[in-house]
């Protein structure tokens, strides 16, 4: 799990991104809880929530998040309105979590909103929406449709921190070391 955490995660744990997702392969359903709520009691401290947002046959999509920063992103012009196309509640962070979990339970197509709930711009989730994932303009963490020259940057940053982690990591430095506090 560790391994997963630094380098999927590396920008939420630094505070520098909303959130990361993975899928996390498991051999049985009390091993995936037991990671779970064993990184959730480890890193409640620090701001740091982890969920199961989707299981598949033993492979679960785990979303890391920091509730505080989510609740900025979600938050931002044009996001509620956006949000309320696909049936999302106004309210907590939570229920917009849970939601979220229900549209997966529900279709067999991916929620590409789910972007929003990783810190994507609201433009880029359109954007690969209305296209369908072609024409972007860029491509990096996501497939950028506005402020190509910006996100760029920005996917630098994050891939800079993922590297400064994973040296860190496979020298002695621990998760919990590396995790900002909230």
């Amino acid at each position: 799990m560790e391994h997963y955490l630094i380098m999927h995660c590396s920008p939420t744990l630094a505070s520098l991104k909303a959130a990361n997702m993975f899928r996390f392969v498991y051999t049985a359903a009390e091993e995936l809880d037991a990671y779970v709520t064993e990184w959730n009691q480890r890193l409640s401290g620090k701001g740091v929530k982890i969920c199961v947002l989707h299981k598949m046959d033993h492979a679960a999509l785990l979303y890391v998040y920091r509730e505080k920063l989510l609740k900025r992103d979600l938050e931002r012009d044009g996001v509620a309105l956006f949000m309320e196309q696909y049936q999302y509640p106004k309210g907590t962070v939570d229920d917009a979590i849970r939601h979220l979990k229900k549209r997966f339970e529900e279709s067999d197509a991916f929620p590409h909103e789910i972007g929003l709930f990783l810190g994507y711009p609201l433009g880029d989730v359109k954007g690969f929406i209305k296209n369908k994932g072609r024409h972007c303009l860029c491509c990096g963490y996501w497939k950028v449709y506005c402020n190509a020259c910006e996100t760029m940057r920005l996917f630098e940053k994050f891939s800079k921190c993922r590297d400064v982690y994973k040296h860190l990591f496979e020298n002695g430095t621990s998760v919990m070391q590396l995790t900002v506090a909230a």
